[in-house]
């Protein structure tokens, strides 16, 4: 009787399930969901050429370090590096008395104990500081940014879909919303007359919801100066830059992590190999005897 029970309940449950997942699949096709102004006019990421993308990509060492110094003389006003250490520079090229002349140098100081009185203080970071928030708080990071809390960029490209592509089309994909138009050929406050930018964001439709509180961060030509050699700081080559030392920042092994999965498949390929010839010598005889 109790399985008997059981299986009834347990099939009550199936049925139920069966006929909601019918009442939606009906609802959804007769009554199908309102267009919106995010839906229809946000962008995918634009596709960038990065010495990185692909299973043989590695990073461009000098890219890597424009991209910090755009970072460090534009994003990290508001944003934090938290996961990201002074001397993890290293890794992109910088050598121990460069990251010591960077870390002490840094705009931003490291909050600190003041070992006589006990009160808050402040110093200058060394290499092995994680780069320090440019706000004491959430409550203060937002009041200077029109209540909006700017995130911390280590993981950034990580927690974004295509996230590199994200980073650069957010940062280039600033414009204005009069007459914007989608592939449609849609003009955006024609079609959606409430889904105008309020006063304090700025319209870019490769973000989610189409307005952000960020004004852009790179506006002219040369805001950045590079070494000599380096390539013309466009806004397109900063933001470039810029996303790709984000990448670095959020996947520092990535070429370690590409050159042990290369050599555990080529490892696997021999291995299987052995395996098979093994397989063949071994039942030889016995193939030959049936």
């Amino acid at each position: 009787m109790v399985r008997i029970g059981a299986f009834l309940v347990g099939l009550f449950f199936a049925g139920w399930l069966v006929i909601s997942a019918l009442v939606g699949a009906v609802a959804f096709v007769t009554e199908p969901p309102a267009a919106t102004a995010e839906h229809e006019f946000h962008l995918h990421p634009k596709e960038v050429d990065y010495s990185f993308n692909g299973p043989f990509g590695k990073y461009d060492r000098q890219q890597l370090q424009r991209g910090f110094q755009v970072f460090s003389e534009v994003c990290s006003a508001c944003h934090s590096l938290k996961f990201v250490a002074f001397r993890d520079l290293k890794g992109i090229g910088y050598n121990e008395a460069e990251i010591k002349a960077i870390a002490k140098n840094w705009k931003i100081k490291t909050p600190d104990v003041d070992p006589k009185t006990g009160e808050a203080s402040t110093r200058a970071p060394i290499p092995a500081d994680y780069f320090p928030h440019p706000f004491a708080n959430n409550v203060a990071a937002a009041a200077a940014n029109n209540n909006a809390i700017p995130p911390d960029l280590s993981l950034m490209t990580k927690a974004r879909h295509d996230g590199t592509d994200y980073v650069y089309s957010l940062l280039t994909g600033f414009t204005s919303q009069e007459g914007f138009k989608n592939e449609k050929g849609q003009e955006i406050l024609k079609e959606f007359p409430d889904a105008k930018t309020p006063t304090g964001l700025h319209f870019n439709p490769y973000f989610a919801n189409l307005n952000l509180a960020m004004a852009p961060p790179l506006t002219a030509e040369g805001q950045v100066t590079y070494g000599e050699g380096q390539p013309k700081p466009t806004v397109d080559q900063m933001a470039k830059d810029v996303a790709a030392f984000l990448t670095w920042t959020a996947e520092p092994k990535l070429e370690n992590r590409r050159s042990a999965g290369l050599a555990t498949i080529i490892f696997l390929l021999i291995a299987t190999g052995l395996a098979y010839m093994s397989y063949q010598n071994i039942w030889a005889d016995k193939k030959k005897a049936a």
